[in-house]
């Protein structure tokens, strides 16, 4: 009878692994993914061009990852977008967050208080990331969709988390940035966001006027953690006819204290 003997040692791996020790394909991949998140839609050659990654492979990575349900194709269109198993991925993120699962009723809570829209966004780089949102039943309000991201200096929320920063962060934030004039409002330079986020200190809300939608405000407030760093934070928005400098101060007052509400609930120190 032959002997056959179990192989010493761990498998080797299908599997090419860079010297840093990271996946090329699954690293190209994952970029992929991120980019077309960020784009929303994007033909095939517009991905591999903001990539930097050949057409054929990045072709070969949307399919794979069409096939697995993370990327979806619009034949008519011949574009490609996130696919139904990158939300389910995303939701359940959502569900291990304390944060959104907390903030949920205070949210509700605000928009039946304020009349406006409330929403809950948290930090992503240079970016705010919208995470839930409660909509008004006015027939004219705002609305971001689950994921849809904003440059923070553009952000009531963002802004409100820049007033939260220490000194070094707001720094390392300021130090690759570059203004992209929305609308007419838009904070166009460092000095003027600085401006707005001493304002924004001393208050503790912040009020976004027109700067990303024109014909559109909001009121932000920040949500600290357990060390005192800004994680989230919340806002109301709406049609500048009814959120405007002249009540910016009722609607900003209230969302601080939802704020402020959401941070203790999560065991965090509010200021």
């Amino acid at each position: 009878m032959q002997n056959h003997k179990k192989p010493r040692g761990r498998p080797k791996s299908i599997f090419k692994e860079s010297s840093a020790g990271t996946l090329q394909s699954l690293d190209r991949a994952l970029e992929t993914l991120t980019t077309v998140a960020a784009l929303e839609r994007c033909t095939l050659s517009d991905l591999s061009r903001e990539t930097g990654v050949p057409t054929a492979t990045t072709h070969r990575i949307l399919t794979t990852l069409s096939n697995r349900g993370y990327v979806s194709f619009d034949e008519q269109r011949q574009e490609w977008m996130i696919g139904i198993e990158a939300y389910r991925t995303g939701t359940s993120y959502l569900k291990r967050n304390n944060v959104v699962e907390i903030g949920r009723p205070i949210l509700r809570k605000l928009m039946r208080d304020s009349g406006e829209t409330a929403n809950m966004a948290m930090p992503d780089g240079k970016y705010v990331v919208f995470v839930n949102q409660i909509e008004t039943s006015n027939p004219i309000r705002a609305f971001f969709p689950h994921g849809a991201r904003a440059p923070m200096y553009a952000s009531g929320t963002g802004k409100a988390l820049l007033a939260e920063m220490t000194s070094n962060a707001l720094d390392t934030f300021l130090s690759d940035i570059t203004f992209e004039p929305y609308t007419d409002r838009t904070h166009r330079s460092e000095t003027s966001l600085l401006e707005d986020v001493s304002l924004i200190r001393q208050r503790g809300w912040s009020f976004d006027d027109e700067e990303r939608y024109a014909g559109m405000s909001c009121t932000g407030a920040a949500i600290l953690n357990q060390f005192g760093i800004p994680c989230a934070g919340v806002s109301v928005s709406g049609p500048t006819a009814r959120i405007n400098k002249s009540n910016a101060a009722y609607f900003g007052e209230m969302v601080l204290e939802a704020a402020r509400e959401i941070t203790t609930a999560i065991g965090g120190q509010a200021r």
